[in-house]
């Protein structure tokens, strides 16, 4: 599969867990307390989210069906990018100062595992997949 495909497949999964996370069920009682916390609750009922959070990974769906489309990044480029950028996240999610992004975005509990879900297939395609010559990204 091509990293256009995949960067369109990312997109996608992006765009539906941000809408998705706009209809959350209530946060937990042991919830850790966030400075933004409208529509603080959990995706899926599993996974840590606030508005802030839904705007990331909104942000992240229009990068992933614009670089499928070659427009503002390569898709190459933009798997590093969220490779990296959920790789911190990760290290954050399990650093507990950082736990809430300083109040901002929770990154506590399911939310580092799902992040690692995204960053392992991202750091593939964005470092180490090789597509034919001609179709590379």
């Amino acid at each position: 599969m091509s990293t256009a495909t995949m960067a369109l497949v990312f997109g996608v999964v992006f765009l539906i867990g941000a809408i998705s996370g706009f209809f959350p069920s209530p946060p937990p009682a042991d919830a850790l307390p966030l400075r933004v916390d409208h529509g603080h609750g959990l995706a899926l009922g599993l996974l840590p989210i606030n508005t802030l959070h839904n705007i990331v990974h909104l942000t992240f769906g229009i990068l992933g069906l614009a670089a499928a489309r070659g427009a503002l990044m390569t898709p190459t480029s933009y798997f590093q990018l969220v490779a990296v950028a959920y790789t911190v996240l990760i290290i954050m999610g399990l650093t507990p100062a950082t736990q809430t992004t300083f109040g901002l975005v929770p990154l506590y509990g399911n939310d580092v595992w799902f992040h690692l879900l995204l960053a392992a297939p991202a750091a593939y395609f964005g470092f180490l997949a090789s597509e034919p010559i001609g179709r590379r990204s």
